[in-house]
């Protein structure tokens, strides 16, 4: 079944197409993985599907209904959410509070959304820092509260922007144990990441864009032995190792 698709997205800054004709369609329940090289495109296509950037053309369809143009906030309460690639909590409030807030997107009472960020930060292994104010936290509890805080909107469908970025090899791999639990929870997602340990371990299907535009899509091992994948983004070292 198709939850979410992008046709034809052009995103246009200025006379600089930034994104040219992508189009994608995503599986209920898969892992989906979008990589390319900097300023390809990607976080851009997370910035025009949550309505951060209005968009120039093509549209975005998610449960067969054209959401294009949505109000960011309508685009959280029908199940879809985000993290950013720079992360940046509530400093000076409470990790659990950071959570309230975030659960409040579709908590109608203060007591849900204390419930719903309960489970939220047990699921996401963040409870025992509850109390901790987030701007205390270093940067890898704090890519983890970014997840937490996306999770407690209860997604159908979650955007991760490079959240294994400035992680050690052991939060990197706590990071693909989560991303993974969050899946087998029935949530879909779209990742974006560079370290390609994380996109290969993780993927059902990989997309591949350069210049804002498509170069392929497949299995990982297809995406990642194309030619013109190797030549833009990973390079001659990666296709030898």
């Amino acid at each position: 079944m198709i939850l979410f698709e992008l046709k034809k997205l052009v995103k246009h800054f200025g006379g600089l197409a930034a994104v040219n004709g992508v189009s994608f369609k995503v599986e209920k329940g898969e892992i989906f993985g979008l990589i390319g090289p900097n300023g390809s495109g990607k976080t851009t296509i997370f910035n025009c599907i949550s309505s951060y950037y209005s968009v120039t053309g093509g549209n975005i369809y998610f449960k067969n209904q054209d959401i294009t143009g949505l109000k960011t906030n309508k685009i959280c309460k029908i199940g879809i959410g985000r993290t950013f690639q720079v992360v940046k909590p509530l400093g000076r409030l409470t990790v659990m509070d950071n959570v309230i807030a975030a659960a409040f997107s579709k908590a109608k009472t203060k007591k849900e959304a204390r419930r719903v960020a309960n489970e939220t930060l047990e699921f996401c292994e963040l409870i025992h820092r509850k109390d901790v104010l987030a701007k205390s936290l270093p940067i890898g509890e704090r890519k983890r509260l970014e997840i937490t805080r996306a999770m407690a909107t209860r997604p159908e469908l979650l955007l991760l922007d490079e959240t294994a970025a400035g992680l050690n090899p052991s939060e990197v791999d706590a990071a693909i144990n989560l991303i993974k639990k969050i899946r087998n929870k029935g949530v879909t997602i779209i990742i974006v990441e560079h370290i390609m340990k994380v996109i290969m371990t993780i993927s059902d299907r990989i997309h591949a864009i350069n210049f804002g535009q498509t170069i392929t899509e497949g299995t990982p091992q297809e995406v990642v032995s194309n030619p013109a994948v190797i030549e833009a983004y990973l390079g001659e070292e990666y296709a030898q190792s």
